[in-house]
């Protein structure tokens, strides 16, 4: 077989944060700050109330947290090489259009624009002015609906409007410069994870927990249940955003290093973060106060601090919803910008914003997009789409990670998958338990993840 050399490589001999034509890129501690921002968000604060209530043990719950962070470590590890091999913006839609072709990639594309971006944009737009305006400061919620025969049309209130001008504001603030954005999102980042961190040391050192909530063993027959497969579901979500670093390519100082340590030591601090937070929220609560609760970090707080804290908490939880509004504004642009320079989407999204060198239009398109659905949809139903269809994707790349091992060996790469090819089979059979548990558990989300990629293989036949 042929040598071949990654695209991109000569980009790993540049350590200054400006390349030569003026534009900027982002160090390993932004990149890592950047996966930590893609996954720490609503997930870690409202899922743990519906685990609980499946696996109804607080140990059972800790090894499925435990679990679900060696699965996304598992993704980390095999993301990093394909990152080291292919350094170019754009993430999953460069390594399937590498590994399976140009139709999957833009398949992979297409469903990042809808699925994987837009709609968390909006959600997590809309999460944040709930939390802020009626959390922080008690304003009531109120606005006009517009409906028609029971369907949302349009909806304007304080939380529709505060939500649509964060969206905006993150993306004039991604679209100036990768520098202004990037220091942003790490002084978010930074107060997030010591905000939480201070809540765990706090509540488990001084708050009015009991160690009684964690004495009862839980039976071996939890962990091979139907149970404990909705729980790893639900984790799955909390843990998405692993891969965050890939989709910025060589707009990262030495990728073919950076990227696969941004992504491992991203991955590997959210996981120890999301133990410690749970196992805080279980020194507060009982198994039986936690179980089916959403907002499990505030009830916790109340049980530890008392009823004052509960606004505190409702305000660390809105800035960790900015920050991950921050961090998909600055990732996802990043693959349309990639489809568009192959020649598979709108040309206009191909051109950088000069002299910074940001892709402008693309982060228009997708702030567009995200405006859209915080005043017109209605996103439960859409969001559950999230985890199965970037599930099957994410199967995908790791499968096309084998294929480009036995097709397009490298022999000198920088960092190469450790553990393969265990990491890479683990990661794919766990995956594809996912997703056939969900196809057989929730059959009419699936056939709408199925008809969102039906609608993107349409869309590039007429395109093509």
């Amino acid at each position: 077989m042929n040598k071949v050399v990654p695209a991109g490589a000569q980009a790993d001999s540049q350590e200054s944060p400006v390349t030569r034509d003026g534009s900027e890129k982002m160090g390993l501690f932004s990149a890592t700050c950047l996966v930590v921002a893609n996954m720490v968000g609503t997930g870690i604060f409202t899922t743990s109330g519906f685990i609980i209530q499946e696996l109804g043990n607080s140990w059972a719950m800790l090894v499925c947290w435990a679990l679900g962070g060696l699965f996304a470590l598992a993704g980390a590890l095999c993301y990093g090489e394909l990152g080291a091999r292919y350094p170019r913006p754009g993430g999953e839609y460069v390594f399937l259009r590498e590994s399976f072709g140009e139709l999957v990639g833009f398949l992979s594309g297409w469903v990042s624009l809808l699925v994987g971006f837009s709609a968390p944009i909006a959600a997590a737009a809309i999460a944040f002015a709930v939390y802020f305006l009626v959390g922080v400061i008690g304003c009531p919620e109120v606005g006009l609906t517009l409906k028609y025969q029971g369907l949302t049309l349009l909806t304007l209130s304080p939380i529709t409007m505060l939500a649509s001008g964060v969206v905006l504001a993150f993306s004039l603030v991604h679209r100036h410069s990768l520098f202004l954005g990037s220091r942003i999102q790490n002084i978010l980042v930074v107060f997030k994870v010591a905000l939480i961190m201070a809540f765990v040391l706090l509540g488990l050192g001084w708050g009015k927990g009991s160690l009684a909530h964690l004495t009862e063993t839980p039976p071996a027959s939890v962990f091979f249940s139907g149970q404990f497969a909705v729980s790893l579901i639900f984790i799955t979500f909390a843990y998405s955003g692993w891969n965050a670093a890939a989709y910025m390519g060589s707009e990262i100082s030495r990728p073919t290093k950076n990227i696969p340590l941004a992504l491992l030591g991203g991955t590997l601090l959210v996981t120890i973060v999301y133990l410690l937070l749970n196992l805080t929220f279980l020194y507060g609560l009982s198994p039986k106060e936690m179980s089916g609760v959403v907002e499990v970090g505030e009830k916790a707080a109340l049980a530890l601090f008392g009823p004052r804290i509960s606004r505190v908490i409702a305000g660390v939880i809105a800035l960790c919803l900015l920050s991950l509004i921050s961090a998909m504004m600055m990732t996802g642009p990043r693959v349309y910008l990639a489809m568009a320079r192959d020649g598979l989407f709108f040309s206009n999204l191909s051109k950088l914003d000069n002299p910074r060198g940001t892709p402008g239009n693309a982060i228009l398109l997708q702030a567009g997009l995200a405006l859209f659905m915080v005043i017109t949809v209605s996103l439960q139903n859409l969001l559950l789409l999230i985890g199965f269809t970037l599930s099957l994707f994410s199967l995908l790349t790791v499968v096309g990670l084998i294929v480009l091992r036995k097709r397009q060996p490298v022999s000198d790469l920088p960092y190469k998958t450790i553990g393969y090819p265990f990491t890479a089979i683990f990661f794919i059979l766990c995956n594809f338990w996912i997703i056939l548990f969900f196809i057989v558990s929730k059959p009419l989300v699936s056939l709408a993840g199925f008809a969102a990629i039906l609608s993107g293989l349409l869309l590039y036949r007429l395109y093509r």
